[in-house]
């Protein structure tokens, strides 16, 4: 794809690389608990720099990388000290550009600051959610979330979904929007594209016997046989909610996502 011809035909740094361990699906305990997980082409994890606590150090871009372990792509920093990190790469920067971590900076693509100092309708991501706690939420392939006030400690962020919730004035994110916004157009075109990523195939339950799925059984092509589809052990597959009523950032919600259009 045309996108990928901004990257560099270089090999990872070799001090920011870890081994990846597969999986399969399963837990400590040896048990499936994610289903069609398992193969798929060895991958090196590169350590990426959510925090970025090199605070007040201009850093140099010296590449833009491939990723296999997300769907952005990452940028290559190399601090003043000769240090060297990887990064979420924002969409539109360019190798030889120049970024800084400040308590207040330009709003330049690229840089990192805290929520406080960021102007509204500007747009960010790799925000935190707990000072200096490193970056958590907007972190895949064309996202970013839009500055909409300031009020207090907080600020408020309008998310990619549509949902408006309040983060601490002190947290940093990073200006901009992450790279590759044309992920989400990729076909993979084949089913090894799939088993190469670690995906193994998926079986309908209509497909199924009846003891094996709620979906299943029925004389030749039948439907579900029911009104609202069902997961394999029997609870309603979609249109229900499942956040934690108890999780401690739902008081800082002040608006719910937008409701999908069937």
């Amino acid at each position: 794809m045309k996108a990928t011809k901004i990257l560099t035909k270089k090999r990872p740094e070799r001090k920011l690389i870890t081994s990846l361990k597969k999986r399969g699906g399963r837990n400590s305990s040896g048990r499936i608990t994610i289903r069609h997980r398992g193969g798929g082409a060895k991958r090196y994890y590169r350590v990426i720099d959510f925090g970025q606590g090199k605070i007040n150090i201009p850093a140099k871009v010296i590449a833009l990388e491939y990723d296999p372990n997300r769907t952005s792509f990452i940028a290559l920093l190399e601090y003043q000290d000769k240090d060297r990190k990887y990064v979420i790469a924002p969409n539109g920067l360019k190798i030889g550009e120049e970024v800084i971590i400040a308590e207040k900076a330009d709003l330049k693509t690229g840089n990192r600051m805290r929520l406080k100092n960021v102007s509204s309708g500007t747009e960010i991501f790799n925000i935190e959610l707990e000072p200096d706690r490193g970056g958590k939420m907007i972190r895949g392939a064309g996202t970013s979330a839009q500055v909409l006030a300031q009020e207090g400690v907080y600020t408020h962020l309008k998310m990619p979904s549509g949902e408006v919730r309040k983060v601490r004035g002190e947290c940093y994110a990073t200006i901009g929007s992450v790279s590759y916004p044309e992920w989400r157009y990729v076909k993979l075109g084949k089913a090894g594209s799939s088993r190469h990523r670690g995906r193994r195939p998926a079986v309908r339950g209509v497909a199924m016997a009846p003891i094996a799925h709620p979906h299943g059984g029925g004389e030749g092509r039948s439907s579900i046989g029911m009104k609202h589809p069902k997961t394999p052990w029997g609870k309603p597959a979609f249109g229900v909610r499942t956040r934690n009523k108890k999780k401690w950032t739902g008081k800082l919600i002040l608006q719910r996502r937008n409701k999908k259009r069937k």
